[in-house]
């Protein structure tokens, strides 16, 4: 029996760059509530905005927010994870140094882009709605570092092999959408998150169905038997899941 679903958004509940859940999500996820099915949305995305996403439900579901840096079940932090600062000051001058990419500091409470860089702090403002402030310099914060996450507007794949090569040793790397990816402590993922909520929830990982379409899905994917791939998921993604779907709502329905 199914008794917690965990999906990411970006790609999975949010297709085609979508920056809001469609309707039929809230009416799923109260239906799911009465069965007794514990929600949980696991993204790269900042804790703050996925609580605006889910709102007026946002009490009622558990977060794995920043690929699983922050972990969040009934209003406590159950998993997180942090990047050593000196670590983060060396990848941020070596992503000044490449062409096209964007810097983008996670902290628990808020995220920092530095100053002049217009076009990401707009898309990250207006487009994303990050809860996000100006920097003059991302390597002098005193804020925690729960990530650093490199955007290129013209593609991941052009900056991430770089990147790959240089710090895989070092850090865990992820793509985190078509012009994203991120940097994040080695004891960080989606899967630990999720299993975190479901030991708080005392749920087995075969009680639990899983959604994403990246490789920062791939440990929440490999956690449980029920897992979904994405039909539009990045290439070898599905690899590491059981079945493959184009629609969460429609595997959800069958469900309730």
């Amino acid at each position: 029996m199914i008794r917690l679903i965990a999906s990411d958004l970006d790609g999975t509940l949010l297709k085609n760059g979508a920056q809001a859940l469609s309707p039929e999500v809230f009416e799923l996820l109260p239906a799911l509530r009465k069965k007794g099915i514990h929600f949980v949305a696991a993204s790269g995305r900042q804790y703050a905005n996925i609580r605006r996403l889910f709102a007026p439900l946002q009490d009622e579901i558990s977060y794995v927010a920043e690929n699983g840096s922050l972990c969040m079940h009934e209003g406590k932090m159950v998993a997180s994870g942090q990047i050593d600062r000196d670590l983060a000051n060396e990848i941020i001058l070596a992503a000044r140094r490449q062409p096209d990419c964007s810097l983008l500091y996670s902290s628990p409470e808020k995220c920092y882009v530095e100053k002049g860089n217009d076009r990401l702090y707009d898309h990250i403002k207006n487009h994303v709605h990050y809860d996000v402030e100006l920097a003059d310099d991302l390597t002098q914060l005193d804020a925690l570092c729960l990530k650093v996450a490199i955007c290129n507007f013209d593609g991941a794949d052009r900056s991430f092999g770089y990147f790959r090569e240089k710090y895989q040793d070092r850090i865990k790397i992820v793509t985190s959408g078509n012009i994203w990816f991120d940097f994040i402590a080695p004891n960080a993922d989606k899967g630990t998150g999720l299993a975190a909520i479901a030991s708080a929830l005392e749920i087995r990982p075969e009680e639990c169905m899983t959604f994403g379409d990246q490789y920062n899905d791939i440990e929440m994917l490999a956690f449980t038997p029920n897992s979904y791939a994405m039909d539009t998921c990045a290439k070898g993604v599905e690899r590491y899941a059981a079945h493959q779907t184009s629609s969460v709502e429609e595997v959800i329905r069958t469900l309730l």
